[in-house]
């Protein structure tokens, strides 16, 4: 019952991804598969899943294995949300519709064997869950945030609003073996905490590509890393990987260092035979002899290959000069979208070399207040003021400035005045090498492109940084190389992110908005979380508090008694 990859090979335009590659995973084992963008991550989920074909070799699942992967979007052009998230039951819905029909039937003239049959598949229909598909819908419409858009059309919605959609309708269809590749790319907090406690609780096997460190940290209990078309195993979760990779890399060194010292001294006493034997008169054969003997030796020795260290991004940023005290205040700042009020009189500041993190549900405001202080909207109500000398440097979420049909190094040169010679050596610092820099636009990656972005970033002249989901696209290794860069930045950052782990790593200040509210705490996201959370209990307990004065109900008072435990 285990899900095996036997010697499989795959060539993907000229490029072989593996070769003779072997994997097992026992039924019930949470995986993660890491490794640098372009490894296979992806492209072994999609043979894994037979969506792709294998060159050579095989991959066995069990039997009575179902699969949930999400692939690609399909089109449901007249569909809404609900319909497309009730599919996922579909033998239950025919089963419904066969009892409708023998209901009417049974309504028009009674008859022994269609109330038999009826009952038979009503007892079957309620052991299979048939009457629980609502409730488990909106279970899962509720913890993925798309509860609002089950009477919308589904082509209606956005890109990520279709992700969420179409992760649901698979969850809800209760695979055995569930594929993942980067499902809290497009998830907020909330979502990514609901579907981290789902995975925890899924008694199946779960193969997830992911980035997202701390979702590997609270969900995987073995983890894969693809490197040069070879499978570095660990058990345990992330944290557990880096310190076994480290240790690793280190034994790899030790071993290569030590079999270069001894082939150093065979090839030093080869040579010193030789000599001796030709400076001997006569010549000595014996010597010659024991130099051969020595030659066959070292040839059959196995080489042990010296590790490769991949090669990182290299950031340097510093603040050009420093802002006033005070770098940005809002002042009783309501921000709208549309009819909506997505904050209401928010007051606050922003200090030099603040490290403010902004976090929230999708579409609360998060994004507003960076616009704001870029002065690309304008609030509903309330003034946002800039300080004395502050130089911003922004990174969308989007990449809409770049032009689609332009060369790389051109849409860099366009933000950066150098020549082209100097433009190729700052590209390298970015991983972009050789006819990389002659790629257009439209044919770059989501990294590719974040990565071009920060390039352009870097030769700016700024000492605030407004950062909206930096994370998003780049793989561990360059999210590692930009939070070692913003730590050392003597500026100040503000930043939108849902990525758990850059935020605890990064952030000191949070700015944290709920119910049309922006309420800043001093820490990390964890910090926050556990204050919001005290705050709602406090504000449960106001409530309960005031009831109970003016009725005596039980069922209340119970309900109080839990929440001060909790508190």
């Amino acid at each position: 019952m285990t899900v095996k990859v036997e010697n499989i090979t795959k060539t993907v335009g000229g490029n072989t991804l593996f070769k003779d590659l072997d994997i097992t995973i026992p039924t019930g084992k949470h995986v993660a598969l890491v490794g640098r963008n372009g490894t296979g991550k992806t492209s072994l989920l999609r043979l894994i899943a037979a969506v792709d074909s294998i060159d050579s070799g095989r991959i066995i699942t069990p039997k009575d294995s179902k699969i949930g992967y999400l692939h690609q979007i399909p089109q449901y052009r007249t569909e809404t949300v609900e319909e497309v998230l009730l599919r996922a039951f579909h033998d239950l819905q025919n089963m419904q519709q066969t009892m409708q029909q023998l209901e009417a039937q049974m309504a028009r003239e009674m008859d022994d064997r269609v109330l038999e049959k009826y009952g038979e598949l009503q007892e079957r229909f309620m052991q299979l869950g048939g009457y629980e598909m609502q409730s488990k819908m909106m279970t899962v419409a509720n913890g993925l945030g798309i509860a609002l858009f089950l009477d919308k059309p589904f082509e209606a919605l956005s890109g990520g609003e279709k992700t969420k959609v179409m992760l649901a309708h698979i969850l809800l269809g209760e695979p055995t073996i569930l594929l993942l590749d980067e499902p809290t790319n497009h998830l907020d907090l909330r979502a990514i905490e609901w579907l981290e406690h789902y995975v925890k609780q899924f008694d199946g096997t779960v193969i997830v590509v992911s980035h997202d460190r701390r979702f590997m940290n609270e969900v995987a209990e073995q983890i894969i890393e693809l490197e040069g078309g070879e499978a570095f195993v660990s058990q345990g979760n992330y944290d557990a990987y880096v310190a076994a990779k480290e240790a690793h890399i280190a034994s790899q060194f030790s071993q290569y260092n030590e079999q270069q010292k001894k082939i150093k001294k065979m090839k030093e006493s080869i040579r010193r035979l030789r000599q001796w034997a030709n400076e001997a008169s006569p010549p000595n054969p014996d010597l010659f002899r024991k130099a051969k003997m020595m030659e066959k030796a070292l040839a059959r020795i196995e080489v042990v290959k010296k590790p490769v260290v991949a090669k990182k991004m290299s950031l340097a940023l510093q603040a050009e000069s420093r802002s006033g005290k005070e770098v940005a205040t809002f002042e009783d700042v309501t921000a709208c979208a549309g009819d909506r009020i997505l904050f209401f009189e928010a007051n606050f500041s922003i200090y030099w070399q603040d490290k403010l993190a902004i976090v929230g549900d999708n579409g609360t405001g998060k994004s507003t207040i960076l616009k704001l202080l870029l002065a690309e909207r304008e609030a509903c109500d309330g003034s946002v003021k800039l300080g004395s000398n502050v130089q911003i440097g922004y990174l969308a979420q989007q990449f809409d400035t770049f032009q689609p049909e332009d060369r790389l190094i051109d849409a860099f040169r366009d933000e950066v005045a150098v020549t082209e010679g100097e433009a190729r050596h700052i590209l390298a610092q970015f991983l972009f090498y050789g006819y990389d820099v002659f790629k257009k636009v439209k044919d770059l990656s989501g990294g590719e492109k974040m990565r071009l972005r920060l390039a352009q970033l870097m030769q700016q002249k700024v000492n605030l940084l407004l950062l909206d989901e930096p994370t998003n696209h780049l793989d561990i290794e360059s999210r590692e190389v930009l939070e070692e860069t913003l730590e050392n930045f003597d500026g100040t950052v503000i930043a939108v992110s849902h990525d758990r782990y850059f935020l605890e790593k990064l952030f000191t200040r949070t700015a944290w908005i709920e119910h049309e509210c922006v309420t800043m705490h001093d820490g990390p996201y964890d910090f926050a979380k556990d204050k919001q959370r005290a705050q709602a209990i406090e504000r449960e307990i106001t409530f309960l508090e005031r009831k109970l004065t003016h009725t005596e109900d039980a069922h209340l008072t119970q309900q109080l008694e839990k929440l001060y435990e909790a508190l």
